[in-house]
């Protein structure tokens, strides 16, 4: 048994984050917070229908409007460190900022949607609501609760346009960028060292990988006005046995970034015609360890175009991947959108200035509401 928290939906999302940061909530461990954000809704917004799916919370309105807005955020964070409860405390030019596990990543984000939900009068909607606030974000893809969500309830997930509360600085962040990951390894003969003629060294064999990465030229690539910049690196090598042994396997892992104008079978042609020579020649073998494809801006459609208006016509593209690639696959244009600097994500330090809390409540109210 646990206390369920009390969370009050209709205060200023700035005290609203503040109480969600002190939920702790690490990935497989969101029961509390998802029931602290069920039983407030449940309470305090009687028009929605609220369903709970294991430790997911879906909430939508029905009010009969043309177009329906998904909104959604994961509970969950990473490991505290040292960092819950949080703090306000004032930072100078920006003012107060909030410290602590989730200030940005993401919990800020999801104040803000219970925060609107909440304190908005349904007959000021123009646009119907979805909610989805979901778990284990933050870990392997195959335990995100968006995931189930879309296998088992894609009822849920049908809308005009998504927005997902990442971090973005108050800041509209197009799609998002595809990842793939591929090992790149090579085999030889191990010997002694002072005989290496006895031996094949199979981390020689890795150099023309390595100077292909090192000649490689990225592209840029603008869709929609958002400019998207790829990145094939290297992010792991292996091989070695000992100080005075030839190394007879090593590997190296390679990380493509790619531009949503790429499907993921394209980034896997790019990156095989990269590596043609030692691949082709039999020198080294390539895998494909992980891949997932990248979303399309859709700026371009009229949903999503009215929420750049409301933020007063600022984009960007998202560089990294993050949950709008689902929606995306499902053909619903989506938008990252949120309070913090997204490199102040997950470290001990994370923190968010709450101005940037009210400046994203004033742009999702002024979209919702169609006074933009």
């Amino acid at each position: 048994m646990h206390i369920t928290p009390t969370l009050d939906l209709r205060s200023d999302p700035i005290e609203l984050t503040a109480a969600l940061i002190d939920i702790p909530s690490e990935s497989r461990d969101e029961m509390v917070i998802a029931d602290a954000v069920e039983t407030a809704l449940r309470a305090q917004v009687p028009h929605l229908e609220v369903l709970r799916h294991g430790n997911r919370v879906l909430a939508r309105t029905d009010l009969g409007r043309p177009s329906r807005v998904i909104l959604a955020g994961h509970l969950d964070t990473v490991p505290i460190a040292d960092n819950v409860p949080g703090r306000r405390e004032p930072d100078g030019p920006e003012g107060d900022v909030l410290h602590g596990c989730g200030t940005v990543d993401m919990k800020s984000g999801d104040a803000v949607f219970l925060h609107l939900i909440a304190s908005t009068d349904p007959t000021d909607l123009t646009h119907d609501v979805t909610l989805v606030f979901y778990d284990c974000e933050e870990i392997t893809a195959d335990a995100n609760g968006l995931g189930f969500v879309e296998r088992e309830l894609p009822d849920w997930l049908r809308g005009d346009v998504a927005i997902l509360g990442e971090p973005t600085a108050a800041q509209i962040e197009a799609g998002c960028q595809g990842t793939l990951r591929v090992r790149l390894s090579a085999s030889g003969v191990r010997s002694h060292s002072a005989r290496s003629w006895m031996g094949d060294n199979a981390v020689h064999k890795l150099s023309r990988v390595l100077a292909a990465l090192t000649a490689y030229t990225p592209r840029d690539v603008d869709i929609d006005g958002c400019v998207y910049r790829e990145g094939l690196s290297a992010v792991r090598i292996d091989g070695g046995v000992a100080g005075n042994v030839i190394p007879d396997a090593a590997s190296v892992d390679v990380n493509f970034r790619f531009a949503p104008d790429r499907s993921v079978e394209q980034a896997i042609d790019h990156v095989r015609d990269v590596f043609a020579g030692p691949v082709g020649d039999g020198s080294v073998t390539l895998e494909v360890t992980d891949a997932a494809p990248g979303a399309l801006p859709g700026l371009g459609d009229p949903a999503a175009a009215q929420l750049v208006s409301a933020a007063g016509g600022r984009f960007r593209a998202k560089y990294g991947w993050t949950d709008v690639s689902r929606f995306s696959a499902l053909g619903i244009p989506a938008v990252n959108l949120g309070p913090g600097d997204p490199n102040l994500a997950h470290r001990r330090d994370e923190r968010v200035p709450v101005a940037q809390i009210t400046e994203v409540a004033d742009i999702l109210r002024r979209y919702l509401s169609g006074t933009a």
